[in-house]
């Protein structure tokens, strides 16, 4: 009981605070105030936004204001029409999280390419369970756009009374997948999802493997640890021209010092005037 009565009152003082009292908390409950915030963001938006394809969300704070930027495969219907969705988002957002008025904004984004999207994958294997698509039909087909997608590798794991009584789980892969070290935290996008069904819960996890990017915009800039790049070879000079060369830098070497010791010519004397004139 003491427990839930200070995390019920950590928590008030969380829901209770404003932007500007914000700033003068210490790093540690800041962090963790940021977290809790991102994470009841992220909730109520999945929540909201399951069928418009959320894929995210991403918050910017500012001095001014705090920008919140919903990532979505179908951004009009989060927009809604004439932009009224997403401002009853915002009203909802500002009231539950005390912020003033016009200190947060918040934006839709459309993903680029959702087949190397976890989060939109997932949400699209839980509707097609949903709608009472067979199992593996349903996974092998997430499976295959996304590699059509051009990913690397892709793996799907369904958990729960799939088929009878008994649980039990079943994976889907395809391709090439690095599931520890830096690599697989950088390379890796993943999601989880929950479906509520009539025989119980069944749990949907999806990984997708990025491709690597040098611009950075389907995939990560860094390179895999264990790519080898070969490059061409240069160009070899043969001994007789690298000889001849080195010849013709000694002489004109020698050539500039012997300018530089040699006497100088004696001045011009100056010429006589009366001897111009003729005297």
């Amino acid at each position: 009981p003491t427990m839930s009565r200070s995390f019920f009152f950590f928590r008030k003082t969380l829901v209770t605070m404003s932007a500007a009292r914000r700033s003068r908390l210490s790093t540690k409950r800041k962090f963790v105030a940021d977290g809790v915030f991102y994470a009841e963001l992220n909730e109520l938006l999945t929540s909201e936004l399951a069928e418009d394809g959320y894929a995210g969300v991403e918050v910017r704070t500012t001095p001014h204001r705090t920008e919140i930027i919903i990532r979505a495969t179908r951004t009009q219907n989060v927009l809604g029409e004439k932009g009224q969705r997403i401002r009853e988002l915002t009203s909802v957002v500002q009231k539950r999280f005390d912020f003033a008025d016009g200190a947060v904004e918040l934006y839709a984004e459309r993903v680029s390419n959702r087949g190397l999207c976890a989060q939109a994958q997932a949400e699209s294997l839980k509707f097609k369970l949903l709608g009472g698509l067979a199992v593996r039909r349903a996974c092998y087909g997430v499976v295959r756009f996304v590699m059509e997608a051009e990913a690397k590798g892709c793996e799907v794991i369904v958990t729960g009374k799939l088929r009878g009584q008994r649980a039990k789980a079943m994976k889907f892969g395809d391709g090439y997948m690095i599931k520890t070290g830096h690599a697989g935290q950088v390379y890796t996008d993943t999601a989880v999802r929950h479906v509520m069904m009539r025989q119980g819960v069944i749990g949907i996890r999806v990984a997708i493997m990025l491709p690597h990017d040098p611009k950075g915009q389907r995939g990560p800039k860094i390179p895999l640890d264990d790519v080898v790049t070969i490059m061409e070879p240069k160009e070899e000079v043969s001994p007789e021209t690298l000889l001849a060369q080195q010849a013709a830098a000694a002489a004109h070497a020698a050539a500039m010092a012997a300018a530089a010791t040699a006497p100088a010519a004696p001045p011009a004397m100056p010429e006589d005037p009366n001897v111009a004139a003729g005297f």
